[in-house]
């Protein structure tokens, strides 16, 4: 059966959707990191594990219950002329959320720095934290998981992608997030990131489609002169120092 099932097309299906996967875990990694860097560092890591492991769950649910994620794409209702659909309400939501949370997370930046998390909120900030990465990572899953369906024919090899996609994400959290803690400029760049994501969710959810693409170029760019900006720092320090 193993052997029926690992025939090169299953196997160009399955490193075709884990790279899908990995691409589009982007976004999710940075709300995690956003999420998870308000923890204390004792609970820190402990919220970023258990959320990203809970939402591998959640996808495999999701695609255990696929024939209930494509009935979100039948027309619910019509509102000014547009038939909007379950999905259409899921993403609405997201995106609405990913503003409010960015937004939420700028002002505090912003307006109270240095501010720390107090100790006896610790615990429900944990559990705070690891729920909204699992509702998040639902928002995220959608395209993916419909995406799924239609390039490979077999469950096992759909699994088989999230795992790896979610080992990916696992591995390179900690150093993300490492990373962005240390460099507050950073910080600020993963909060627009936020904020580009929530009104991509949003144009969908609204049928306005938008290449990701795009989306992704203007991360990846944004990211690009922000490197060399810390790069110029690091240089003029290391000038005043000689």
């Amino acid at each position: 059966m193993l052997e029926g099932l690992w025939t090169l097309e299953n196997l160009v299906a399955l490193i075709t959707l884990a790279g899908l996967e990995i691409v589009l875990g982007i976004d999710n990694i940075v709300f995690v990191v956003v999420v998870t860097n308000k923890l204390p560092d004792t609970t820190r890591d402990t919220a970023r594990r258990l959320g990203i492991a809970l939402a591998m769950i959640t996808r495999i649910a999701l695609l255990l219950a696929i024939s209930a994620i494509m009935g979100l794409t039948a027309p619910l209702f019509t509102a000014w002329g547009h038939t909007v659909s379950g999905r259409d309400v899921v993403l609405l939501l997201g995106g609405l959320f990913l503003l409010a949370k960015a937004t939420h997370e700028i002002h505090d930046k912003l307006e109270e720095p240095g501010r720390e998390t107090a100790g006896a909120r610790s615990v429900s900030s944990l559990a705070s934290a690891v729920i909204q990465i699992m509702l998040l990572d639902i928002v995220f899953s959608l395209d993916s998981v419909i995406t799924a369906v239609g390039m490979a024919q077999h469950l096992t090899v759909m699994i088989a992608a999230i795992v790896i996609a979610v080992g990916v994400m696992l591995l390179f959290s900690r150093p993300v997030s490492t990373f962005v803690s240390n460099h507050p400029t950073v910080q600020m760049l993963a909060f627009a990131f936020l904020l580009l994501v929530g009104i991509f969710l949003m144009a969908e959810g609204m049928h306005k489609h938008i290449d990701r693409g795009y989306i992704y170029f203007a991360m990846a760019f944004s990211l690009f002169v922000e490197f060399l900006n810390l790069r110029m720092k690091k240089l003029r320090a290391r000038n005043a120092q000689g």
